[in-house]
């Protein structure tokens, strides 16, 4: 509760924490999905490319199982998503109505990259058997780049909240002669795209990976198994490093053109050269620092590759117009465990690939798999702190020095909107717990039809002359109806359907 408090200014008006809360939650919530909404095609095509290629029915096998998955993340994302943007009207009213001609572009881009990335879904999970191969493929190429234009919109919007640009003001303070280009590309909009981008490519391959690494952990260790666990996990272990310059790039970004925010992130109290870096630590409105590792003069290195670097501190602007103490310690508690996992995982894929250039193979030492196991987990937690440093950072204001959030916020009563927080967590809790239900049952499934002859070595029919789950290939014919079915349906009086009415 005292932590709750402080998170507050004292004259926020009463509906501000439980609106500020529900956004909170249900974004907290749809990023989990966002990972395999922007990356699992790109990963699936992959997959689907080399089975083509390589006339590999394993691969085959595995990119359709992934296709099914991508459309049930699909529609759980629909809810998720469908929810937070009726939650920027409702909840912001003030943020749309005065700012939403600026930068609601971004929201329009994105709406209309979710309708295109939906049918390209339905498209693609309808040509499997249906299609000719290549047909089926190319129709899927076009699925990462609505995914990337997806996350173009809502990153461009953002971005623009952090560093506005593209309108002047009129004499009662409206915005007027919008530029929607200079709006759309805001100096923080290519940072953090590349950034956003490359998380989730690492985040859905890490989490992917992370489900046949479970599998090879408990003994399951075939050819299925390892080339669920090797095509993802190359992808992802490719995009580390890569996120290591970006995650420099973007802090570097965020130092030159949000300097108060970096503070909070480094927890800086005043402005001054030769500034230390602290490894996590607690910031107290006194400007004093307990707990944490202390690493002298590192964080100006840091800044600016000096120790003679000037690092604006939080006491540069006024105390109403930056975050207070305890909004710092958390984001500056969520920027370091972002970068503490990132360094983790990057020491992850540093194993993967010193194993794979001298023997060809991943390694095949337990630890390493329960490290890839983690990895996906780590992976989404790190996202979520990414979050929780670009939104807390940012505090008080909602469009950086133009609109605090208070001045955004609903004028419902916060009784109301704490009840509306209560039911939303209650059908998110039953949503996700059907999303996992439904996950469980496909593997479940799947497994099954795996049984008799291997993943991808073709299962016959089943014992009462249905189609097993999964035929060998998911391309060609399907199986013709054993004979015996065929004679109960030429039998006079047979009630199985006629040709034209099979499925």
């Amino acid at each position: 509760m005292h932590t709750t408090v402080h998170l507050l200014a004292a004259d926020a008006p009463a509906q501000l924490l439980p609106a500020r809360q529900l956004m909170a939650f249900t974004l907290a919530s749809h990023i989990i999905l966002v990972p395999m909404g922007v990356a699992l095609p790109l990963i699936t095509l992959v997959m689907h490319h080399r089975g083509l290629r390589r006339g590999d029915p394993v691969a085959l096998l595995l990119a359709r199982r992934w296709s099914a998955v991508m459309a049930v993340q699909f529609a759980i994302g629909v809810v998720t998503g469908t929810v937070l943007s009726f939650e920027f009207g409702l909840l912001w009213p003030g943020l749309m109505g005065r700012w939403g001609d600026v930068f609601g572009v971004g929201f329009g881009v994105e709406a209309w990259a979710f309708f295109l990335e939906a049918v390209l879904i339905a498209i693609y999970l309808y040509g499997w058997r249906r299609l000719p191969p290549r047909t089926h493929f190319l129709l899927g190429l076009p699925l990462p780049a609505a995914a990337l234009l997806g996350a173009f919109g809502i990153l461009s919007a953002n971005a623009w909240m952090n560093t506005p640009q593209g309108f002047t003001l009129d004499s009662r303070g409206d915005p007027v002669d919008v530029d929607v280009w200079k709006a759309v590309f805001t100096p923080m909009f290519g940072p953090q795209y590349w950034h956003f981008v490359v998380a989730m490519l690492m985040t859905a391959g890490y989490v992917v990976a992370g489900v046949y690494a479970v599998g090879w952990l408990r003994g399951r260790r075939d050819r299925y198994h390892r080339l669920g666990f090797t095509v993802p996990f190359t992808l992802a272990a490719a995009a580390t490093p890569v996120q290591l310059f970006l995650g420099d790039s973007i802090t570097r970004a965020v130092f030159r053109e949000q300097p108060v925010k970096f503070a909070a992130m480094e927890i800086v109290w005043e402005t001054d050269s030769h500034v230390p870096e602290y490894l996590f630590g607690r910031l107290h409105p006194d400007g004093s620092i307990t707990g944490g590792i202390k690493f002298p003069q590192l964080d100006s290195i840091l800044a600016g590759f000096s120790p003679d670097t000037v690092v604006q501190g939080l006491t540069a602007v006024p105390a109403a117009d930056r975050p207070n103490a305890t909004q710092a310690t958390i984001a500056h508690c969520a920027f370091d465990v972002m970068v503490c996992i990132g360094s983790a995982l990057a020491l992850l894929a540093a194993w993967y690939g010193l194993a794979w250039l001298r023997h060809r193979r991943p390694p095949r030492s337990r630890w390493f798999y329960r490290g890839a196991a983690c990895a996906g987990v780590g992976s989404v937690v790190a996202v979520e702190c990414g979050w929780i440093t670009t939104e807390v950072g940012r505090q008080p204001w909602i469009v950086y020095g133009h609109m605090r959030v208070a001045e955004a916020v609903t004028p419902t009563r916060s009784s109301a909107l704490w009840t509306v927080f209560a039911l939303v967590a209650v059908v998110y809790v039953l949503v996700f717990a059907a999303f996992v239900v439904v996950l469980l049952k496909m593997r479940d499934r799947w497994r099954l039809s795996d049984e008799p002859a291997g993943p991808g070595s073709g299962a016959g029919p089943g014992p009462d002359g249905a189609e097993a789950p999964e035929a060998a290939t998911p391309y060609g014919p399907r199986p013709p109806a054993p004979a015996g079915a065929a004679d109960a349906a030429a039998e006079p009086g047979s009630s199985a359907p006629s040709e034209g009415g099979g499925r």
